[in-house]
């Protein structure tokens, strides 16, 4: 009897055994299982990258992908190693420097899209091309490099999503000429150049293209435009021969001589205007390149992207959405959401319908309506609560002091335009850098909830962003240049 209750006993005992090893097992699992659903979660919604991947580097690393297509042009950073304009003709701004020049882009863009009809005039009464980034007209422009005339001279000029009219510096200057990298271009110089006379259409069109209404000496149309930071260009309206590459030529391309030239324009020899408004060069280029036009900008100054006008060769994975009516000759969208970490903030749709946004190349900073921005703000810093924060960077707030680290990991951030178009912005474009002691959060916000928002050249880095006028859309895909 005694055995037998003993080998029940034994028996009870094993079993005891195998349930607690179960359980255990079971465990584990779920230990395990709940470690990779987190591991899975970060790799899905943070990204982890090297601290000096948000630092200037002193050696140029062109982009091994997005400008090898066939007529590309090299967008360069003005600033960085890749640049031929160095010296102290392009002397970099300070982050204070930056900050204040983009905020007078910003209120420029605000007069315009206001209409200011008081203003007084400054008169008194297919092809891809290199962008090379600047601190210029904003503070964070790119300049690409065309050949102008017959021969073709080679002018680096500033391109501009926000404004329209393409104008040169022009010997002989009149009153006065900034200092540039390249010779001013000399019309008598060219066979293909021709002044506009003031009867012509073009000349009219002036006051829509320029916000400033076309004056008249003898016969020639006279221009004057005038930008945020009170840099200006005065001077002849021409038409000449603009070559992007040797293949892609435009013949009678209207554009500004500008004869009174005064600004910050740091060695560049002009604009480029990329505006909606029918004197840009989209507008003007239309029967060739169908109003299509795309650019990558460079993570940061060490790297290059591109400027492509025309459809061709264009990625497959673009996520598209519609042009708003809003903007004027800007280019208006709509933005109904954003993520942080995968969660959308708790934001109000009106809050972007009363305000509205425009994607800017020039602006640096991207700008939101105050409710929006406090709450990006408090969504980040929430998941941002391991690293110290430090003092604002002017008009960014939310700040850390990076210095005792070298990996850092951040919440991905993504913005949902229109048709629910989910665009994540690179990790190059959710922080920006002044040393590791000051990385901060590259948004600010604007004054009020009815300030225009913009969506700025930080946060597009790295994709392509094509611009299909005649289609009305506006495309992004990921990863367009490095």
């Amino acid at each position: 009897m005694r055995s037998i209750i003993e080998r029940g006993e034994m028996a009870s005992s094993h079993s005891i055994i195998l349930l607690l090893s179960f359980l255990f097992v079971l465990s584990a699992a779920r230990i395990e299982s709940a470690l990779e659903t987190n591991e899975e979660e970060e790799v899905r919604h943070y990204h982890t990258l090297q601290l000096s991947s948000l630092l200037p580097s002193s050696v140029c690393n062109p982009s091994t992908i997005g400008n090898k297509r066939k007529g590309s042009l090299e967008v360069v950073h003005k600033h960085g190693p890749c640049s031929s304009l160095t010296g102290d003709m392009v002397k970099p701004l300070t982050v204070k420097e930056t900050m204040t020049h983009d905020q007078s882009r910003v209120d420029l863009i605000r007069a315009k899209l206001a209409i200011n009809t008081g203003k007084k005039d400054l008169l008194g009464s297919k092809a891809t091309i290199p962008a090379k980034s600047g601190s210029t007209i904003g503070s964070g422009n790119y300049i690409v490099t065309v050949g102008l005339g017959t021969p073709a001279k080679k002018l680096s000029l500033i391109f501009d999503t926000g404004s329209d009219l393409t104008w040169t510096q022009c010997q002989p200057c009149a009153r006065s000429c900034y200092n540039q990298k390249e010779p001013i271009f000399t019309p008598s110089a060219s066979t293909t150049y021709t002044n506009v006379s003031c009867s012509a259409t073009e000349c009219s069109s002036l006051a829509s293209a320029t916000g400033n209404n076309p004056g008249c000496s003898v016969s020639t149309c006279l221009y004057g435009i005038q930008y945020g930071d009170q840099s200006f260009s005065v001077g002849f309206f021409g038409k000449e021969k603009l070559t992007l590459t040797p293949k892609d030529v435009v013949n009678g391309f209207y554009f500004g001589c500008g004869q009174n030239n005064q600004g910050l324009f740091g060695g560049a020899a002009g604009l480029i205007g990329l505006g909606r408004d029918k004197l840009s060069i989209v507008s003007q280029t239309a029967n060739k390149y169908r109003k299509v036009f795309s650019y990558c900008l460079p993570s940061r100054a060490s790297s290059t992207g591109y400027l492509t006008f025309g459809s061709g060769g264009m990625a497959r994975n673009i996520k598209y959405t519609r042009l708003s009516t809003q903007g004027g000759s800007f280019y208006g969208l709509t933005l109904t959401a954003i993520t942080v970490g995968g969660t959308k903030l708790p934001i109000s749709p009106g809050v972007f319908q009363t305000s509205g946004i425009i994607i800017d190349s020039g602006t640096v900073i991207t700008r939101l309506p105050p409710t929006a921005y406090s709450a990006l703000s408090s969504a980040f810093r929430t998941q941002m609560k391991k690293y110290p924060l430090t003092k604002p960077l002017s008009i960014l707030d939310t700040c850390y002091d990076l210095s005792n680290y070298q990996m850092i990991t951040i919440p991905k951030i993504s913005v949902i335009w229109g048709g629910n178009t989910n665009v994540e912005i690179a990790p190059q474009g959710i922080l920006y850098a002044n040393g590791v002691s000051q990385v901060c959060l590259a948004f600010a916000a604007n004054g009020d909830d009815s300030d225009i928002g913009i969506f700025g050249n930080v946060q597009q880095r790295t994709m392509a962003v094509v611009y299909d006028v005649a289609g009305g859309k506006v495309g992004f895909a990921p990863r367009g240049c490095t």
